[in-house]
């Protein structure tokens, strides 16, 4: 029964945090997530993760000096998890706020500045890239592109670029008022140096519609600050979320699941 009420409450709040239960460390946090009783579901991305203990993991390694943008976790991924659970082992004596956005605000936003574009990126569906310039490179995609479903280009010199799509603009999830979530990484991948989004039929998406979004999300952003022994649920489907750039020390803990 908890797995479920646990579920619609989710659903109906996007958020939902547990403060002052004295949770220590990763034993603790992973007894919570086995009280909830849903599955697990393995994480596949880019990001440096490290194996706690059984279902707790470590939340993306990335330097902590780095802002790390918003996103729905596994957005790529055909089977996202639903569900992604936090824990605040150790919080940062500045900065370090996990900021999360109602990723239908972003949708209705730019809906209501780009009616057109909106839907004629939905139309045509997105296509993503990767590419690694060398063998050498070990934070590249290149030993998960199977697992991700991406087609692999390989380069001269020994990179390869890894190409997904087509992938819709937004979703629509059951159980969520209908609402069209903007469950996508244009703006994160976006002309940047190693990774790129653009139209399946190879046209560029405008410099302008990804900037005015990536204001947006940042106007839409909740920033979230955290205390010891935190655990924060949110819905997968519903919020985007990303790290402020933090002081040392800061250890948070994740769960991803089904």
């Amino acid at each position: 029964m908890i797995n479920n009420n646990a579920k619609q409450v989710l659903i109906r709040n996007s958020v939902v945090l547990l403060r002052g239960f004295d949770l220590k460390n990763a034993e603790d946090f992973n007894d919570i997530i086995e009280a909830f009783g849903w599955d697990d579901i393995r994480y596949i991305g880019p990001g440096l993760r490290t194996h706690v203990y059984k279902r707790v993991w470590t939340a993306n390694e990335g330097p902590l000096s780095e802002f790390i943008y918003y996103h729905h976790e596994m957005v790529l991924i055909k089977e996202s998890p639903k569900k992604v659970v936090f824990f605040c082992e150790i919080p940062s004596p500045e900065g370090g706020q996990t900021p999360f956005v109602p990723s239908f605000r972003v949708t209705e936003r730019m809906l209501e500045e780009f009616p057109e574009a909106v839907e004629e990126v939905e139309a045509k569906r997105l296509k993503y890239t990767f590419t690694a310039l060398s063998k050498d490179d070990t934070s590249s995609m290149r030993d998960r592109a199977k697992a991700l479903g991406m087609e692999m280009e390989w380069l001269p010199g020994g990179g390869v670029k890894t190409i997904l799509g087509p992938r819709s603009l937004t979703e629509v999830f059951g159980g969520r008022k209908g609402r069209r979530m903007w469950f996508n990484t244009v703006v994160g991948m976006h002309g940047k140096e190693t990774s790129s989004a653009m139209l399946v039929d190879g046209t560029e998406i405008p410099e302008t519609f990804v900037k005015r979004c990536e204001q947006i999300i940042e106007e839409e952003s909740i920033q979230f600050k955290w205390e010891k022994g935190d655990v924060l649920f949110l819905d997968n489907m519903a919020l985007l979320h990303g790290r402020r750039p933090s002081l040392p020390p800061r250890k948070v803990l994740v769960a991803t699941c089904k």
